[in-house]
């Protein structure tokens, strides 16, 4: 625990024009992994456009690492099919978060990221202040396959005993 920054909660929201995997449709699921840690989704059956709406929490250790996310077909009798991957950067997010704003209007944007070749972003990403906290709310465009998105929304969540960012 001495080396955790904190919580981050992944709103995995949801996909837009997946790839069809199955005869006319597919099952998606997402998983996460950051380091050592792998979460997942539930599945979604016969839909190419799901709506998870599941949050998924990583500890967070190195603010350096990027999370990977990989969508997949869920299938009964063979392996799952990938239906694409992205990757994205948590560190525009932890330094919107470092600097402890507070009673900002509801809306406010802290950071903009724009989309670019070195990230996965669709269009551009901002990290706003909602509810009393810091969100970022961010569309990845899947790499590997013909098509699909997900939509993900970031939350911090401070750990007593953490060392904190």
């Amino acid at each position: 625990m001495e080396n955790l920054l904190g919580l981050l909660r992944v709103r995995v929201k949801r996909g837009v024009n997946l790839a069809v995997r199955d005869v006319c449709s597919s099952d998606p699921y997402v998983v996460l992994k950051m380091a050592k840690q792998k979460l997942k989704t539930r599945v979604v059956k016969k839909d190419v456009n799901p709506e998870w709406n599941d949050d998924l929490t990583l500890s967070i250790a190195d603010p350096n690492l990027p999370v990977m996310l990989t969508v997949y077909d869920h299938d009964i009798f063979s392996k799952d099919d990938k239906m694409g991957d992205a990757e994205f950067d948590i560190k525009p997010f932890l330094e919107a978060l470092k600097m402890n704003l507070s009673d900002l209007p509801d809306g406010t944007i802290i950071t903009r990221i724009q989309p670019c070749r070195s990230n996965c972003l669709s269009e551009a990403s901002n990290v706003v202040w909602k509810d009393g906290q810091v969100v970022q709310d961010m569309c990845l465009r899947l790499r590997n396959v013909e098509c699909g998105e997900v939509e993900l929304q970031l939350q911090w969540i401070n750990l007593p005993g953490s060392k904190g960012l």
